[in-house]
């Protein structure tokens, strides 16, 4: 992913000009390329960071490991319904702080884009 966003901004007519403009190749590379590739990277790792949580269920389970996610599994064979509503906020709130991480990201790593 990130060979492929990196590929696709060095085509680009900004590093282009930074070229013609005589600004080491270093630079070039770090400053003005791979701080746009790094975009669609950022996206990628934060939703699947996110959605890491799905699979502790599956994997406690397994492996008979104590957490969060076996104690939904439990939960959700005993039909006790309070501990699957908790769990499952649970796991929403910490979605949205990972997609909230994601966002501030993207605001440190791209000056164009501002949250007023």
């Amino acid at each position: 992913m990130t060979r492929s966003s990196m590929v696709e901004e060095l085509s680009k007519d900004y590093v282009q000009t930074a070229r013609a403009y005589g600004l080491p190749e270093r630079r070039i590379l770090l400053r003005h390329a791979f701080r746009n590739a790094l975009l669609p990277l950022i996206t990628i790792i934060g939703l699947q960071l996110s959605f890491l949580l799905d699979g502790s269920v599956v994997v406690e389970q397994i492996f008979a490991v104590p957490g969060m996610g076996r104690l939904a599994y439990k939960g959700l064979l005993a039909q006790d319904y309070s501990i699957i509503i908790g769990v499952n906020i649970f796991f929403a709130l910490l979605f949205l702080v990972g997609v909230l991480l994601t966002d501030l990201a993207y605001a440190y790593i791209d000056p164009r884009i501002r949250y007023d």
